[in-house]
């Protein structure tokens, strides 16, 4: 499991809090988050509250550890590494329960300083950037809110796109009993959202085609919603282009694989992030995803 029970010897009667601070040396952020999500424990594992003192000679710590199930970095530079990250697979732990993540491996290999700079959903395939140290994480997760990168992805969709489309639609919350799904807007509501789509190959057996993706912004669900409002609902795709009562179940992990099959033609979601170009401290990159499955999902 990624969290670990940990004793620290502790001087009874002081702050929990300040005992984190001074004698631990958490950050006050670090020290508040660890408290207000109930993981600093007395022997009897009940949760220290903010303002209590510590009651005995001894306190409690659940710790993130990371493991590793083999995945290792694509690339790996003196401050910041590159995953490959395969699908259905979490960035960060849901709850204490979730008994894998990314986050393990990059605690794995990189200590527990280091962090992601910004996620992808779980089913999405593709490159996931890592800060090695607080800084450079901190330095490239700035880099992500400002949309001072490039980005693009691969998809596999339903039907034939033959000519390059820019899609210029507003994307809002769609508001009814799916809440995280999102829907086109008109001009005057939502987000302005763009992503430009560039066929690269047409499957005329499985009446399915290859794209690259390129968002110019950077919504939420915004390459799904945007190629399902034209009539291409990405292969596998269990919110979009599915009755509620299919993404209901899915979204409460009772979609069991059969009937997913059914509903959206595939075992998983089939897009997946191939490309990332950025600048950090003067020095210009540009990777590469070398995941061929969306390849061969494609071609087979």
């Amino acid at each position: 499991m990624p969290f670990i029970l940990k004793r620290f010897n502790a001087p009874k009667g002081e702050k929990i809090q300040l005992f984190l601070l001074k004698t631990l040396g958490y950050k006050p952020a670090i020290a508040h988050r660890l408290i207000s999500r109930g993981r600093i424990f007395d022997s009897k594992h009940n949760s220290y509250l903010i303002s209590q003192s510590i009651k005995e000679d001894s306190v409690y710590i659940a710790l993130f550890e990371g493991h590793t199930r083999g995945l290792k970095p694509l690339h790996i530079f003196k401050d910041f590494a590159i995953f490959d990250k395969p699908s259905n697979l979490v960035i960060h732990p849901n709850s204490k329960k979730t008994e894998y993540s990314l986050l393990d491996e990059i605690r794995y290999h990189f200590g527990e300083k280091a962090n992601q700079a910004h996620r992808i959903d779980a089913e999405t395939s593709g490159l996931v950037l890592v800060g090695r140290h607080e800084k450079a994480t901190n330095e490239l997760a700035g880099m992500f809110e400002t949309k001072d990168y490039k980005k693009s992805y691969l998809a596999i969709v339903e039907g034939k796109i033959e000519k390059d489309i820019t899609i210029d639609k507003n994307l809002k919350k769609e508001g009814k009993n799916i809440g995280v799904r999102m829907a086109t807007c008109e001009n005057n509501e939502g987000k302005h959202s763009i992503t430009h789509v560039k066929p690269i190959s047409y499957n005329e057996e499985k009446d399915i085609t290859l794209l690259e993706l390129i968002p110019i912004t950077g919504r939420q669900h915004q390459i799904r919603v945007h190629l399902n409002s034209i009539g291409h609902r990405i292969l596998g795709d269990p919110i979009y282009g599915v009755d509620d009562m299919n993404a209901e179940a899915y979204l409460n992990k009772t979609l069991n694989n059969e009937d997913r099959i059914k509903a959206t033609n595939s075992h998983r979601l089939w897009l997946h992030a191939n490309y990332l170009e950025f600048e950090f401290q003067k020095v210009v990159y540009k990777i590469f995803s070398k995941n061929p499955e969306i390849y061969k999902e494609f071609n087979s």
